[in-house]
């Protein structure tokens, strides 16, 4: 019946497939005309063995195919998707059975998440911690504790469900969900503290199972050794326990997987038959008493009778306590600790039941220092100090406890480790449905564990005397686990259940670790992890194995489960506290791709968790939080300057073009103020045929300028036809001079157009350009093509137009490179006209950059014949001060002087080169005409009179054009400029030839455009003579201010 169902499905796909194609087919041939079906409608006339899902046939290119795919192959392709890598657990099946095929996913919820989860929550500090914390914080602030680190690990799965469920999550878990919402540097510095935190999990995990071996009746022995002797054991059996572990998942992780069944089943026998006893104790308590010394708790396996004597026959004899407290073993003159002569020994049930009403005892909690004994309030007891040396005999705290560390000790039993990484997110390959299973499977066993974390304290609190919940390592009842006490039906189902339950859990560690650094590896977000990425034939990570061996190693040195924990809380909550930043900023972005199939989450939940963890993490361990944000900052730093660019469409991304949008909208109410007007740059570049950057050091300048505030846009444009994109050139020259920015090419067919479109659309909103800087046309004299001063005349015509100030730099090539300083130098600026304090400001941004910053600044103004120069330095210098700008002000005078002979014969000069150019323009226009009516006549074979007559005339024209020159006089309006540009370029010449940088006023170019070419000589002649020139001229707006 199945196969013939299966057959059924088969059919019915290929037929629906064969006619979704055949209506693509008709859709295509309609489209291109290939076909056309009169009424009534006939079939087209199909080759003979056509095919339904071949194309070829059809008018669609092989290209289109190839950038476009039909539509079957699409869907076979999602269809077939997976970006998981394979796991390690089949690549081990491959291995050894030669398969080569991934294994079909048939694992539901039940068996792929919930019970997996419920392995990795449960564990070392629910079998060794949480009847401490229970006595020492009293069962209301033990609720208080578990319903925090719960909700905060509730909230974080609820965000966790929303990001695994939109897609695929593949290796990496946590990493690859923060990495992708919120950006490499985020995710790369969460990452790390999470394989951080993953690697000291697999430590703490030793630690507990070394703990529990130790104080079991196997090496009990050994825990009665000094405190030194203690560590030392939990360090020498912790490596040897590290690595035999490591060894098996080396050698093969499939035993791991296969075991994990077997610690399964301890977790869930421990915890059963913790519920026995606590039920079983109604009825018929256990029997483990405790020996007291007045209201002080002994150490049980010190001595075997509760009592001071005991009867040997008839005869009254010293007891071993007795022996312990006393130097001499005579009763009549005994030679006793004060506290053991003044104090009655009395014995105690350590566990009284369920219905004792020791509950009310252990509602509220009693905080030890270290070293401070344990009592029993309400006990008879004469408060008298005892001996130094007896202090060894009573049950005493071995750290100082707080609210706090409590929190930070039991946070990692409440995280979901591997519940929402590997068996939630790595799990997904061997899912049925992984969107489904992941949230259902992990939020049913967040609310499990949280029931029975709340239940035990209950239990436990209502069940087990005070003393003896405070007693870490059961020294009151002979070195039994505290919980094993109220096990039924043996304390060893405790022992053996918890001790098998913490090495699954360091195996499943020390297995995930290794992984969740291959992936990170992988990424190629961190460089010097490259290597960790590499591992055996069939991917196991061995590198990434030693690393994670080597840091546990240092956990297992600390010889302290209660130091370790706080740690492992660190990097959790750090981890736990960006899966919710990241779901909130997904939300409240609301990005096309966010579709979680998940839907019962909110961006207020998200927000809620990441407060939690963060006050977690400062009320566990303020010191440990902030080690941990440091370490989390450099690593962000390093990736963000060292690590590989990554564009995974994350978060931040998103949230910072929100930021700029509200930003940009916000600069749209008007223009800036002159206190935060600074020059933002459109610097127009010109390409080389080979479409290299022509003038580097111009970036050069701008970056100096610029010191990396405000806008840079570089443009440049490219004469031609369609569309291009030739910006790697430029962009590698920006990364080079550091200039931080934005390029832009623009393809014209005349430059002189392109450019103006440059001026006139770049920028967006209120971040446009308000200042132009450019180029000197080199060589403009040169040459035959005027295209070059030409354009340059109409890029200063279209910046004046448009209220821009302009920059242009002259003889660039001699400025200096960002790796040389001036020691020493002035930078001299020439104050002719006002330009609304250009010329003031630059100097002062220039001197912000260390190429420019001990060079000092000069400021000429110029005074004519009915100046008060005095007076005019006076007003300059009290006009700086408040500027509060630092400068030697100097007025220069210019006398009227007649015009010398000098000035006439350049002028002359000027204007006979500018005529001889034209006569040899129109000429070069001519001869060109005349080639192509010459090409023409080869073709036509015809010749007019009135060619004949106008070729005449060209000829007769020469010496006649000749003699126009010569005879050439200068017009007085350009003599009269000459003379003003040849004076005052002899006067800056003068002051300001030993200068740094001389900053000048631009003139403005005539409005008749016959005198371009003349302006051009004009700026020449203005300056000539010295080695590095700023034109500037300004925007036609103030841009700097005496008022602060």
């Amino acid at each position: 019946m199945t196969s013939y169902i299966w057959i059924c499905t088969i059919s019915y796909t290929c037929v629906v497939h064969k006619i979704l194609v055949g209506l693509f087919y008709v859709f295509l041939c309609s489209q291109s005309g290939i076909y056309t079906f009169p009424y009534p409608l006939q079939p087209p006339p199909f080759p003979a063995q056509y095919n339904p899902a071949d194309l070829s046939h059809v008018s669609v290119p092989q290209e289109e195919l190839d950038i476009r795919p039909k539509v079957s192959s699409l869907l076979s392709r999602l269809v077939n998707y997976t970006n998981i890598t394979q796991g390690a657990k089949e690549h081990e099946e491959a291995e050894s059975t030669g398969m080569s095929h991934m294994k079909s996913p048939n694992m539901g919820t039940l068996m792929g998440v919930y019970l997996p989860c419920l392995q990795n929550i449960f564990g070392v500090i629910l079998f060794l911690r949480l009847t401490w914390i229970v006595g020492t914080a009293g069962i209301v602030q033990s609720f208080f504790i578990v319903l925090m680190c719960c909700s905060c690990t509730m909230l974080t799965a609820i965000s966790m469900s929303a990001i695994a469920t939109n897609g695929v999550v593949p290796a990496g878990g946590a990493y690859f969900m923060i990495s992708r919402s919120l950006g490499a540097e985020f995710g790369g510095a969460v990452g790390i503290c999470f394989y951080l935190g993953t690697t000291f999990a697999a430590a703490m995990y030793i630690l507990g199972a070394i703990e529990i071996f130790l104080v079991s009746y196997v090496l009990s022995h050994e825990w009665n050794s000094s405190a030194l002797a203690i560590l030392n054991n939990m360090r020498v059996y912790g490596t040897i326990c590290l690595s035999l572990m490591a060894v098996v998942v080396f050698v093969g992780v499939k035993y791991v997987n296969k075991l994990a069944s077997l610690f399964l089943a301890c977790v869930i026998i421990s915890i059963i038959s913790i519920y026995a006893g606590a039920i079983k104790s109604i009825f018929q308590p256990p029997n483990f008493s405790i020996c007291m010394l007045g209201n002080r708790t002994l150490v049980r396996d010190q001595f075997d009778v509760c009592s001071k004597v005991v009867l040997d026959g008839n005869v009254t004899v010293p007891s071993q306590l007795w022996k312990n407290f006393c130097s001499s073993g005579n009763i009549s003159s005994p030679q006793c600790d004060d506290y053991f002569n003044q104090n009655n020994v009395t014995e105690i049930q350590g566990i009284p039941g369920l219905a004792s009403g020791i509950i009310r005892d252990n509602m509220w909690g009693d905080y030890l220092e270290k070293g401070q004994i344990l009592e029993k309030a309400g006990l008879p007891s004469v408060n008298v100090h005892g001996a130094v040396e007896s202090i060894g005999l009573y049950v005493s705290a071995d750290i100082a406890t707080s609210f706090t560390l409590l929190v930070g000790i039991f946070f990692p039993s409440a995280t979901v480790t591997y519940s929402i990484i590997p068996c939630g997110s790595n799990r997904s390959g061997d899912l049925k449905d992984a969107q489904k299973s992941i949230p259902i499977g992990t939020i049913l066993a967040i609310t499990t564990t949280t029931l029975v974390y709340f239940s035990s304290v209950v239990l436990f609190g209502a069940c087990i005397e005070g003393t003896v919940l405070r007693d870490k390592f059961g020294d009151a009842v002979s070195k039994n686990l505290v919980v094993g006490t109220l096990s039924w039906p043996s304390p060893w189902v405790i022992v053996i259940g918890s001790f098998f339950s913490t090495v699954g859990a360091g195996l499943q560690s020390l297995t995930g670790a290794p992984r969740l650094l291959q992936a990170i590896a992988k990424d190629n977000i961190i460089p010097f992890l490259r290597v960790f990425g590499h591992g055996k034939a069939n991917g196991e990570p061995t590198w990434a194995l030693l690393l994670t061996g080597l840091i546990a190693e240092l956990g297992i040195l600390i010889a302290s489960l209660d130091m370790v924990a706080p740690i492992l809380s660190m990097f959790f909550l750090m981890c736990y506290l960006f899966v919710n930043l990241a779901c909130a900023v997904q939300t409240l972005l609301r990005t096309p791709n966010w579709r979680p199939r998940f839907k019962y989450y909110h961006w207020a939940l998200s927000f809620l968790g990441m407060s939690m963890c963060l006050a977690l993490m400062f009320i566990s361990s303020w010191y440990y939080a902030i080690v941990a944000m440091c370490i989390a900052g450099m690593i962000y730093k390093y990736i963000e300057y060292q690590g590989a660019e990554k564009e995974w469409g994350d978060g931040i991304r998103g949230l910072s073009l929100s930021a700029a949008r509200y930003a940009l909208l916000r600069l749209e109410h008007g223009p800036p103020h002159t206190k935060n007007w600074r020059p933002q740059v459109l610097v127009l570049l010109k390409l080389d045929e080979d479409l290299h950057v022509k003038y580097p050091r111009l970036l050069t300048f701008v970056s100096q300028l610029k010191a990396g505030k405000g806008l840079t846009i570089v443009g440049s444009v490219i004469q031609g036809q369609g569309i291009t994109r030739h910006l790697s050139a430029i962009k590698n020259m920006m990364e080079i001079e550091r200039v931080k920015g934005f390029c832009q090419v623009v393809v014209a067919s005349k430059v002189r157009e392109g450019i103006a479109h440059l001026i006139q659309s770049c920028g967006l909103g209120g971040m446009k350009h308000n200042t132009v800087v450019m180029g000197w046309p080199y060589g403009w004299r040169q040459s035959e093509d005027p295209r070059a001063w030409k354009t340059f005349i109409n890029t200063v015509r279209c910046t004046t137009a448009a209220h821009l100030a302009l920059m242009v730099p002259k003889n660039v090539s001699f400025y200096p490179s960002n790796h040389e300083r001036f020691t020493e130098g002035t930078i001299d600026v020439w104050w002719i006209v006002h330009d609304g304090g250009m010329l003031m400001l630059l100097p002062f941004l220039l001197k912000q950059h260390k190429v420019w910053r001990k060079c000092k600044m000069r400021i000429f103004t110029v005074a004519q014949m009915d100046d008060n120069s005095i007076q005019m330095k006076k007003d300059l210098a009290m006009f700086l001060y408040q500027l509060r700008i630092e400068a030697e002000v100097e007025v220069v005078e210019m006398h009227d002087s007649d015009i010398s002979a000098y000035t006439y014969e350049r002028t002359l000069m000027m204007e006979q080169r500018s005529q001889m150019l034209r006569q040899m323009r129109l000429s070069s226009a001519e001869r060109e005409r005349e080639v192509v009516e010459h090409e023409a006549e080869k073709i036509q074979m015809t010749w007019t009179k009135e060619k004949y007559e106008a070729d005449r005339r060209n000829r007769n024209n020469a010496p006649e054009n000749f003699r126009e020159l010569i005879s050439l006089k200068p017009d007085q309006s350009n003599v009269r400029r000459m003379h003003t540009a040849v004076k005052l370029n002899e006067v800056i010449v003068n002051k300001s030839h030993d200068a740094r940088l001389v900053l000048l006023n631009m003139p403005g170019p005539p409005r008749n455009t016959d005198g371009d070419e003349n302006y051009m000589e004009f700026l020449e002649v203005l300056t000539e003579g010295l080695e590095r020139v700023l034109l500037v001229r300004g925007g036609g707006r103030e841009v700097i201010t005496i008022y602060s």
